[in-house]
């Protein structure tokens, strides 16, 4: 039980009857934004036993939830329909819903504007929306990713300016963002750490008392601000180490070293390393994004984030870097990416869901399509989309005929549901961005991040073994002879003897892990 002494303001009473609601279940709760974060968590509200009231401005995702169907992977139709049924959640397009909510929960977009500036108006038009409705005693808390300060200057400040109330006193305000891994079987709602700020000591309690009430583990912050900052850190934590080894991709391509048993040896240290792998590109809504609200709200303040900018230019190449590498494969092979058939392989920005939020693949579609190349692809998982012109792209069934019948497969996405033996069995040509092919036997595959030049690989086999000694031997005896002549070799042609490579590399030994988006 909550104690309600420890809430500051002129209402305790009120307070200590809603702290009594979040304990016997009574507490009313509005999830405002149903897609991919604010569907799991009115669901998860509802299972624990609170009524939720979802509200959403598209009708469509409305009117399938009233149907009883989902739309967001993890979420089974059953679900919906149960909870339904049982009268703890309603879906709906009107903000009055509020009016009968004691926490309101806001989980909506947030994205960059055409300048690269971060645009919070979807969390300026709820605010402004819900604000007539809400009623004394309520929580509001801000779950969508933001810049610091956000929760103060554009939740807290224009209710406090509309209904003459104080954050604290009359209603409560906190910020605790979203943490989503979309696709992922072993983390959802329930059992990820639940980062919390409140705008004063009594809006953080009345925010852990509420979330502590269904989630596994609240880690309670000092300030929204606090909070906010650090769900920009965590992805940009991310989107730097990514950038780092994109970066590197070239370059151990060109020194003749495969990046991807780089990785998984350095993967070995366990202390004071966590892996991060190749690929196409950054997607989703957080990792492209959120290091530019950081850096926009560092900005503000004077100071200037070099390293994340970096990092954002990096990542935002790998598109055209992985389309280069392309036209330079189907030359090797006697054609060009002007006359050539092209499939892509996976469309969403992570395997196994059907998110096509700031995937990489998009761009290289694009990038592919304006070199004048015919290109169609193929995803489990995706459908459709629509392509820049407004006009739709329509999956092509994955089979024998469809890899035979390209000139190139570009693997894009890493999903489990393509076979990938199939593909090496059937294509002319495999790029794969993804080391998703690794572990297949035969066919023509070049894999991002492996050498371009052949290398020296010493766990071939004894063969390759005793060649490297044979060689040295050799290497040896024609410098004592040369000694003894009074010559010694030159030191170019001694480095030259060291660098040749005589074994050829395997792309049967080019490690398991797959790329990160």
């Amino acid at each position: 039980m909550v104690e309600g002494s420890k809430y500051e303001g002129n209402n305790k009473t009120q307070e200590r009857t809603t702290l009594q609601n979040i304990n016997n279940r009574s507490l009313k709760g509005a999830v405002i934004g149903l897609g991919y974060v604010g569907l799991p968590m009115a669901v998860e509200m509802a299972q624990a036993g609170y009524q939720v009231q979802g509200i959403d401005i598209d009708g469509a995702k409305v009117a399938k939830l009233r149907a009883g169907k989902s739309y967001v992977i993890g979420i089974e139709d059953k679900v919906v329909q149960s909870l339904a049924q049982a009268g703890l959640f309603i879906a709906g397009t009107d903000f009055a819903a509020v009016a009968q909510a004691d926490v309101i929960v806001i989980c909506v977009p947030t994205p960059l504007t055409a300048e690269h500036q971060p645009d919070i108006s979807f969390i300026a038009a709820v605010v402004d929306g819900i604000t007539p409705y809400l009623q004394e005693g309520c929580l509001v808390i801000l779950e969508s990713t933001t810049y610091p300060g956000t929760t103060e200057e554009r939740v807290k400040q224009p209710i406090e300016a509309a209904k003459g109330w104080k954050v604290g006193q009359q209603f409560h305000v906190c910020y605790s963002p979203e943490r989503v891994d979309p696709g992922s079987v072993h983390y959802g709602v329930k059992n990820t750490p639940k980062i919390i700020g409140g705008s004063t000591p009594s809006c953080l309690s009345y925010g852990k008392a509420f979330y502590g009430s269904f989630l596994n583990e609240i880690v309670p912050v000092s300030s929204t601000t606090v909070a906010e900052t650090a769900k920009l850190f965590e992805n940009t934590f991310r989107s730097v180490n990514i950038a780092l080894v994109n970066e590197l991709t070239p370059a151990c391509e060109q020194m003749g070293v495969n990046i991807w048993e780089v990785l998984d040896a350095a993967a070995t240290k366990p202390f004071g390393y966590m892996p991060f792998y190749p690929g196409p590109g950054i997607g989703g809504h957080c990792i492209p994004i959120d290091p530019i609200y950081l850096s926009w709200a560092a900005g503000r303040q004077g100071s200037e984030l070099k390293f994340i900018s970096l990092a954002d230019a990096t990542n935002r190449e790998m598109p055209e870097r992985v389309v280069k590498r392309a036209a330079e494969l189907l030359e090797q092979n006697g054609s060009s990416l002007q006359r050539a058939r092209i499939v892509l392989a996976g469309m969403a920005y992570k395997k196994d869901i059907d998110d096509l939020r700031e995937s990489p693949a998009l761009d290289v579609y694009r990038l592919l399509c304006e070199a004048g190349a015919d290109v169609v692809f193929t995803d489990p998982m995706v459908p459709v989309f629509r392509r820049d012109d407004g006009t739709v792209a329509h999956a092509q069934p994955a089979s024998p005929a469809l890899w035979a019948g390209a000139d190139l497969v570009m693997i894009t996405t890493d999903h489990t549901g393509f076979d990938y033996q199939e593909m090496a069995d059937h294509a002319k040509l495999i790029f794969d961005t993804r080391n998703a092919t690794a572990g297949c036997v035969g066919g023509n595959i070049v894999v991002l991040g492996q050498p371009i030049r052949p290398e020296v690989n010493v766990l071939q086999g004894m063969k390759g073994i005793h060649e490297l000694q044979i060689h040295e031997n050799m290497r040896v005896s024609q410098k004592v002879d040369g000694d003894r002549q009074g010559h010694t070799n030159p030191i170019g042609a001694d480095r030259q003897a060291h660098s040749e490579p005589h074994l050829k590399h395997s792309h049967e030994n080019c490690g398991g892990s797959h790329g990160e988006s």
